[in-house]
């Protein structure tokens, strides 16, 4: 059985499915080691924008600015996935602020989140490829009989 090949997303589509969602995940170096936290965010010019409470994500950003963010999805038979390496900048100064404010970042928990990051986008990567027929990997294991969840 031959694999069908995946193939590489140019820059511009990249960007187009970054706009095309609004919910990706946030790979940052905690205190402890890598951690990966869904979040909202949105598009500022060539940069990724959240807005996050106190906590994990706001001090390891502070810590160690250097992050990773992606988004996948599935359309029709071909499935994505978005990378984005950069370097995150909580937003303090007056002007970016006002600005940053203004978009639509709106958080999927309650709470106070009063932290903006803005994430400059250095490496966007991305690639493409088919979804694979489940049937493919079923075997004469698949309908054996199990043991119930505990």
């Amino acid at each position: 059985m031959s694999a069908e090949p995946s193939w590489t997303l140019d820059a511009k589509d990249c960007w187009e499915l970054l706009r095309s969602t609004s919910l990706g995940r946030l790979a940052v170096i905690g205190v402890e080691g890598p951690e990966i936290f869904p979040v909202n965010f949105t598009i500022e010019h060539s940069a990724l924008a959240i807005r996050t409470g106190d906590g994990t994500k706001i001090e390891a950003i502070r810590d160690h600015p250097r992050v990773a963010f992606e988004i996948d999805g599935v359309e029709d038979e071909t499935a994505f996935s978005v990378v984005v390496k950069g370097d995150a900048k909580e937003i303090n100064a007056p002007d970016e602020l006002r600005d940053t404010v203004s978009l639509d970042l709106s958080p999927l928990q309650p709470g106070t989140k009063n932290h903006f990051v803005r994430i400059l986008a250095e490496e966007v990567t991305g690639r493409r490829f088919p979804v694979t027929d489940p049937s493919t990997w079923r075997s004469a294991l698949s309908d054996a009989s199990r043991a119930p969840h505990e």
